[in-house]
């Protein structure tokens, strides 16, 4: 049975969370320092990221950001040295950053398949290769990948986002099966339809107008009436995940995927 601390459950512990300045990235990145642990938020906007850093410093944790493009293999190499010059070894990473374009097969060029493949899935390998050296100096560590729905049943719509988020399952099993004599442990966690700007605003990444964006309320409740639990999942549903995945507590699971969608893969 797990001796840890259920009220700081992440101390002494160091984690990269990319995507972090987001509304999902920046719950786990609350969440985690709450929970004792020393936090890099690392984002693309470093704008964003450093906004997340100010409300957990002003919360008395401990965060530094860091701007990370996570399809620059460079760039992790940085995040990772900046990081255990400020806390020391990592020992848990967060691999948020994505992006979409909510096209059919036909209108989704190669421009927008490099972008969602090279964010999504290239993003994350790059990450677990630069942070594991990390890990085997912590002694340990838990990679958590974020998956989606289109995980589990990828459906019609953007065919790389589909072929992305099935791509992340093999990845994450793979680093699990690499990994777990080193005691280095990879979780992919899979939400369903949750109410960030990933899906209502839009952005470069992720654009979005009436035909795709929550904002429209034909949208929101076709989502709505696809989740059986009757309300959409929101940042900290999932923040509670991963800060489950990331804790001694699951000290035991690997290469899993733990859904939290509300009932929406049904």
């Amino acid at each position: 049975m797990s001796t840890a601390n259920f009220g700081e459950r992440l101390a002494g512990k160091v984690a990269i969370v990319t995507g972090g300045g987001g509304a999902m990235g920046g719950a786990q990145s609350r969440l985690f320092a709450a929970h004792g642990a020393a936090v890099c938020v690392a984002d693309f906007n470093l704008e964003a990221g450093e906004a997340v850093r100010n409300d957990i410093v002003h919360s008395g944790g401990m965060a530094i950001a860091h701007e990370l493009d996570v399809r620059d293999e460079a760039a992790w190499e940085a995040c990772v040295s900046a990081t255990e010059e400020e806390y020391g070894p990592v020992s848990i990473l967060c691999n948020n950053a994505g992006a979409n374009f909510r096209v059919s097969f036909d209108d989704q060029t190669l421009d927008m398949w490099n972008i969602i493949m090279d964010t999504g899935l290239t993003g994350a390998f790059l990450g677990i290769k630069a942070v594991v050296p990390s890990m085997r100096r912590a002694g340990g560590g838990a990679i958590l990948n974020m998956g989606s729905l289109a995980s589990i049943r990828p459906g019609g719509g953007s065919p790389a986002y589909a072929a992305q988020k099935m791509g992340m399952v093999g990845l994450n099993r793979a680093a699990a099966a690499s990994y777990a004599k080193e005691n280095i442990r990879s979780i992919i966690i899979s939400p369903g339809h949750v109410d960030t700007p990933f899906i209502r605003g839009n952005n470069p990444h992720s654009p979005n107008d009436e035909s795709t964006s929550i904002d429209n309320p034909e949208n929101y409740n076709k989502r709505l009436s696809g989740t059986p639990m009757g309300r959409l999942m929101m940042p900290e549903d999932l923040a509670n995940a991963f800060l489950f995945a990331a804790s001694d507590e699951a000290s035991g699971v690997t290469g899993s995927m733990i859904t939290v969608d509300g009932g929406a893969a049904l």
